[in-house]
């Protein structure tokens, strides 16, 4: 019994209440104390993140590294391991190359720490000297490879990853994943160094990655020129292969509300009489289609295995930055036009897509399966004036009659010439019966 239960003369329920009220005072002292621990935000926004799981299950290979771990988020891994020394010995090239002292290396990682470690959406476990060690060799190997990609003279005939072209091509793909990513910055500080010419007003590291993009994903629409980017804010590799393929602002559609889901395909366009052309310019979202003539533009578009990977990694960075949904939209739209194989077959008909898979069946599949687990904000739609005009075309019966008349009866010029027989057959009839009634 208490010292102010033994005071007063209390009864059962009273003490119930007192030792309830107790309980909740320690409840909100411990409440408190945790709230006092926690660390302050930093000032740097995340960039690399874990993709989430409803992402992750749909495709987990498309997701995680292969070959090699870059950075902390699947270092250590078991099937990874065996690159550990491949990369240790790139570091050496690297050091040799740079002819500096590995303490200066040191320091600049170390310096950057804190910077480092928010780059990361999650807390990394790592000990202070192993993630330092981590960042230092994951940094050099990343520039060997995009230095010995450009620069074959570089490349030793004992190089085991160089001289097997599965493996530098598994070692590209793991390098595009968005969990397999090291902060730019701390490239660009390390690259520092490097005794390379610049152009385009870019930093070396940013042409050199740029090279090395535009050879291996060669489907995606990378420029040959990086005039017209901005890259004094880019994260990481991912990030700037979205800076890559995204329009600049002054170029983009105009996002508008979007006054409904239903977006005709292909085919039922080519029913419509809409007439499909490869657009002449490069970029991926400048999808055209004029009204007054009945002609889609869409820019040409290779799919390879890879490319779902591609995407659903650009896809995963834009939900979880959440600063754009560029990628997202197009791949909806996209979705929407090819919803079936023969709506495939006809943009490979038109040269629009180049399709390196087994059938058209599986070009349709892709984006089918890339648009799950997404969505769209209808009053924020990219595309939102495109499909308007679209399906307004389509419901103009006129354009249907026409494209009736032109697909199945003027396809080629025996039909063409039986249908104008058959007009002017009828004709003279009209014209014969019109001439009895009228001699009566």
């Amino acid at each position: 019994m208490t010292q102010l239960e033994a005071s007063i003369d209390i009864d059962d329920e009273h003490r119930g209440n007192i030792n309830a009220m107790i309980d909740i005072e320690k409840l909100a002292t411990s409440l408190d104390e945790e709230l006092k621990s926690l660390h302050p935000l930093s000032d740097q926004y995340n960039s690399i993140y874990r993709v989430p799981k409803r992402l992750r299950e749909l495709n987990e290979k498309a997701y995680t590294p292969q070959v090699v771990s870059i950075g902390p988020l699947h270092y250590g891994t078991e099937k990874l391991i065996p690159m550990e020394e491949h990369k240790r010995r790139y570091l050496q090239d690297f050091l040799r190359r740079t002819e500096a002292n590995i303490v200066d290396y040191v320091v600049i990682i170390k310096s950057n720490e804190v910077k480092l470690r928010s780059s990361y959406a999650e807390d990394i476990k790592l000990g202070s000297d192993e993630f330092v060690k981590m960042i230092l060799v994951d940094a050099a190997f990343i520039i060997e490879i995009l230095l010995k990609s450009k620069f074959k003279n570089l490349q030793n005939r004992n190089d085991r990853i160089f001289t097997k072209p599965w493996m530098i091509a598994d070692i590209m793909f793991d390098m595009c994943l968005l969990e397999n990513q090291l902060p730019f910055f701390i490239l660009k500080e390390l690259g520092t160094i490097l005794s390379m010419p610049s152009k385009d007003n870019n930093h070396p590291i940013i042409n050199l990655i740029h090279d090395f993009t535009k050879d291996s994903w060669d489907f995606s629409k990378i420029e040959d020129s990086l005039e017209n980017k901005s890259f004094e804010r880019v994260e990481h590799l991912v990030d700037f292969l979205s800076i890559c393929l995204v329009p600049s602002e002054k170029d983009m559609p105009k996002k508008t509300k979007l006054g409904t889901l239903t977006t005709p395909t292909v085919t039922e366009l080519h029913q419509a009489g809409v007439k499909f052309q490869k657009a002449s310019y490069k970029g991926l979202f400048e999808i055209k289609f004029n009204n007054g003539s009945g002609i889609l533009e869409i820019p040409h578009l290779k799919v390879v295995k890879e490319t779902e990977l591609l995407f659903r990694n650009l896809l995963a960075f834009e939900q979880c930055h959440g600063f754009t949904n560029c990628i997202n939209d197009f791949v909806f739209l996209i979705n929407h036009l090819v919803n079936t194989p023969k709506d495939v077959d006809l943009l490979i008909q038109f040269g629009i897509i180049e399709n390196w898979l087994p059938d058209s069946v599986g070009v349709s599949t892709l984006f089918h399966n890339l648009v799950k687990e997404t969505s769209i904000i209808p009053d924020n739609f990219y595309f939102s004036l495109l499909v308007e005009e679209m399906n307004r075309y389509c419901k103009t019966r006129w354009h249907r009659w026409k494209a009736t008349l032109k697909q199945d009866y003027f396809r080629n010029p025996w039909t063409g010439i039986s249908v104008f027989a058959a007009i002017v057959l009828l004709g003279l009839t009209f014209l014969q019966t019109l001439y009895s009634v009228l001699k009566k």
